[in-house]
């Protein structure tokens, strides 16, 4: 779905106190019924309303889309105070990482956070490097010429192993087997396409029991991993400051067995998944658009010859920067942001209460044509004149902004540059899977089909 098929419907002006104008006249039919059958294509009616602040009720939420970069920017960085990220996520998610970075508030997520920074820093992660893109290329040695290749499956398995051995330092093999298929449960879950999505984790549909026992697998798995490091610490004589460590190092009445199963879940998630898909959409886009495929290429044989990349040598690839700068606009993994206010706030000119669940969508600012020119197509040389300096600054977020930004941003954009590079050095890709992609979404912008290309080595 590349193209908003939605008619523009007409809003009523704007005067200070008012409340936004509405999706539809009917709850149910034109918000609820609609976000069942087709959730992208409800984004996409917000989206081709003229107003930037459009209201809508979905199974008893209440809430507004905010399509404007400006509006975005108020909301999550002028005014970041006066907003939570909001029962909705807590909902849907608290239980599985409620106490995690993404969703902790206040003190306690600042102190979390301020705890969890050094593994971060960019002398750290440039000493990641050489690990990305030496799984990187062992991933594709696996490959053959001519294979057609589904290629989500290896992404997510290139990521996961690059970040089991950088953030975790843990064995992921095992970490592995019980994760994977509690993602597969959490993606059906909180697919809005499905009616568990609305109901609570108790009521015994098949995709709850399938999280449950899946969960208590994982929980299972983490407790043995935790108990490990914890056993391998008694013993080190010196301090490491991978993820899991420094998580271990806040072991006080705070971090507890749930808060460190929350957290390791978070990294995971956040971790590999967004990273995984980002590589998907990238190869799926290159196949489709070889003009921009034979650019990179040229790009790549310029200037490491054939020789794995760096991450110094990132500053000399602008147009591998390019290509990911368009995939993370046309398929933000994260294609949303949640937020709530936590006192009556006016925004846009609407007066908005406290039960607001307000959702900042890159999937409709990213492609939006007051921003973009030809905003659907694929086309990674827009950003060669230094697009983003000219762009208000939140039409294009893929990592959130603000306090509340992705603690990980710096390593996910370096690790998508050196797999993309590494593995392209090797593979040209051809189309098997075309356009239009069907998506949905899940815990993340995923892709509902596989997405298949043809391995040429060169």
């Amino acid at each position: 779905m590349d193209t908003p098929q939605a008619i523009p419907e007409t809003p009523e002006p704007v005067t200070p106190g008012d409340r936004p104008p509405r999706l539809g006249r009917v709850p149910f039919i034109d918000n609820t019924a609609a976000m069942l059958r087709d959730p992208l294509g409800f984004y996409d009616r917000a989206g081709a309303h003229e107003a930037d602040v459009v209201g809508y009720s979905v199974a008893g939420t209440t809430g507004c889309f905010v399509c404007h970069p400006d509006l975005v920017e108020q909301v999550l960085v002028t005014d970041a105070d006066a907003y939570e990220k909001g029962k909705l996520l807590q909902d849907t998610l608290g239980q599985f990482i409620g106490e995690g970075l993404f969703l902790l508030e206040g003190e306690e997520w600042q102190r979390q956070r301020t705890a969890l920074q050094p593994a971060f820093y960019r002398e750290r992660i440039a000493a990641y490097g050489d690990t990305m893109t030496a799984f990187a290329d062992r991933t594709a040695t696996g490959w053959r010429d001519g294979q057609r290749l589904d290629v989500r499956p290896h992404m997510q398995s290139l990521t996961l192993n690059i970040l089991g051995k950088t953030l975790l330092d843990v064995d992921i093999e095992t970490t592995a087997d019980a994760l994977e298929p509690l993602l597969d449960a959490l993606r059906e879950r909180l697919d809005p396409r499905s009616l568990s999505a609305y109901l609570p984790l108790w009521v015994p549909t098949r995709t709850n029991r399938a999280v449950t026992n899946s969960l208590a697998e994982f929980q299972s798995t983490l407790d043995d991993v935790i108990a490990a490091r914890q056993r391998e610490a008694d013993r080190a004589r010196e301090a490491r400051d991978d993820v899991l460590s420094l998580l271990l190092s806040l072991d006080d009445e705070t971090m507890d067995r749930e808060r460190l199963g929350h957290q390791l879940l978070t990294f995971l998630v956040a971790g590999h998944d967004t990273t995984a898909l980002t590589l998907t959409y990238a190869w799926f886009l290159l196949a489709n658009n070889p003009d921009c495929q034979r650019r990179l290429h040229e790009e790549l044989d310029a200037t490491l010859g054939n020789r794995q990349p760096t991450p110094e040598d990132l500053f000399d690839l602008p147009y591998l920067d390019a290509v990911v700068n368009e995939v993370l606009r046309l398929y933000p993994p994260a294609f949303t942001v949640f937020r709530q206010p936590t006192e009556p706030v006016t925004l846009g000119g609407y007066e908005l209460s406290t039960d607001a669940q307000l959702t900042l969508p890159q999937w409709l600012i990213h492609r939006d044509d007051r921003w973009y020119d030809a905003p659907d197509a694929f086309r990674p040389e827009r950003w060669d004149d230094d697009l983003e300096a000219s762009l208000p600054d939140y039409a294009y977020y893929p990592f959130g902004g603000g306090p509340r930004h992705c603690i990980g941003m710096r390593f996910a954009r370096m690790e998508a540059k050196l797999a993309l590079a590494t593995i392209a050095q090797r593979y040209a890709v051809e189309a098997v899977t075309e356009p239009p992609l069907s998506l949905a979404m899940q815990i993340t912008l995923s892709p509902a089909e596989p997405v298949e290309v043809r391995l040429r080595e060169r």
